[in-house]
């Protein structure tokens, strides 16, 4: 009976600086205070305008840019893109407080649109696509091997293959679709580091189904490579 009630009560999660100064950063951009082309403050001044380290600041700024809500551009410093308010809200999102019959539907829509976004970027793609999945797939491997968190190097090596596609709105569905999903991941605990150099190899099956432009292996490549979260999910 104790152990039941104890699993009623959930764990407490502080937000890092770095996080709260990315909501800050979201909402401004959702209601319209910070447009599409304006430059921020510098690092200095946010810094000390939100009483946190320069190092915060920059941590945050970078992870906007790596997701392209933010860019650096030549002498006029970090301005904001031109990222949908859509997908903005779906890319950097807090955790949702989903059942498990909300997360099989994420995840069966997920698994929709990832086998199809694998066969169009083997149909579609061109050399600077191969690129940049490969360089997504490289930083991934490279915080596997600092045992760091893998969150966000799993996301854009997906993405990666969205815009293979060149298919705009694929594209944007998997950008509001899949920060959630992972966020689900992380709060059930769905991968663990035994699991990691699995991924590693389904990823590197998936990339080489995209380079050698075989469709019908790219889709079973990534149908693999969501049958472990796709049985999870029937378990809840």
């Amino acid at each position: 009976m104790n152990e039941t009630v104890l699993n009623n009560f959930k764990e407490i999660v502080f937000e890092k600086p770095s996080d709260i100064i990315i909501n800050q950063i979201r909402d401004l951009i959702i209601s319209g205070e910070l447009k599409p082309g304006q430059k921020l403050p510098s690092e200095r001044k946010l810094s000390e305008r939100l009483s946190v380290s320069r190092s915060a600041v920059r941590d945050a700024l970078k992870k906007l840019e790596f997701y392209g809500v933010l860019k650096t551009l030549p002498q006029s410093g970090t301005v904001v893109a031109g990222i949908g308010t859509t997908a903005l809200k779906g890319l950097i999102s807090d955790i949702l407080d989903v059942n498990g019959s909300d997360f099989k539907s994420l995840v069966e829509t997920r698994v929709i649109l990832e086998t199809n976004s694998a066969r169009l970027a083997a149909m579609r793609r061109d050399e600077e696509d191969i690129v940049q999945i490969r360089k997504a797939l490289d930083e991934y491997c490279l915080k596997i091997k600092d045992e760091e968190s893998t969150i966000d190097e799993d996301m854009l090596f997906h993405l990666k293959i969205s815009e293979a596609t060149k298919n705009s709105v694929l594209k944007s569905l998997m950008l509001v679709l899949i920060p959630d999903i992972l966020s689900q991941y992380m709060k059930l605990n769905v991968c663990t580091n035994d699991t990691l150099n699995t991924r590693v190899q389904e990823h590197e099956e998936i990339l080489e189904a995209i380079i050698q432009q075989d469709s019908l292996k790219a889709v079973d490549a990534m149908s693999n490579h969501l049958s472990d979260i796709k049985k999870f999910s029937l378990t809840l």
